[in-house]
């Protein structure tokens, strides 16, 4: 376990992240009076993600590996922490409907049928904790994975031994 406690401990960083910007953005009014330009803002969470990711292998690659690594174990170093956040996954999501944004659903199904944007079928449909779930849980590896392929590029350093 001691080999992956930056991994572990990146992931819960992650997540933290993860539910303080949703509290961003339910205190910002993206939730409910702003909803309109939450598609726009929503995705800004890429660059703490992309810094996290960052700042995880570079230190498995400056505590762990003594200042180098190799491409191969940047990526599996960032492919671990991918598959934490994924399996926290669900109860982060939970926590987000449920606690820090529980109308947050109902304001984007209205939104969608007030806009014309979807039919309330639709937007039921696609706004809630299910569908949610499912996207969640099939982009988290995804984006998880690219993003730890290209900061294992950039962090790369001479190709260690162990590799």
């Amino acid at each position: 376990m001691k080999k992956y406690s930056i991994e572990l401990k990146w992931a819960f960083i992650f997540i933290l992240m993860s539910l303080g910007w949703m509290l961003l953005e339910k205190l910002t009014g993206l939730h409910d009076e702003n909803i309109d330009q939450h598609a726009t803002y929503t995705n800004l969470i890429a660059i703490p993600a992309i810094l996290i990711y960052y700042f995880a292998i570079k230190e498995k690659r400056d505590c762990f590996y003594n200042g180098q690594i190799s491409f191969k174990q940047g990526l599996i170093s960032g492919i671990i922490i991918s598959v934490i956040v994924t399996l926290i996954t669900p109860l982060s999501l939970y926590i987000s409907t449920n606690f820090i944004s529980p109308e947050y659903f109902k304001n984007a199904i209205e939104y969608s049928v007030e806009n014309k944007l979807m039919s309330r079928n639709e937007a039921s449909a696609y706004f809630n904790y299910n569908n949610y779930l499912i996207f969640s849980l099939s982009s988290a590896p995804i984006m998880g994975i690219l993003t730890s392929l290209i900061v294992s590029l950039l962090m790369k350093r001479k190709k260690a031994k162990h590799d």
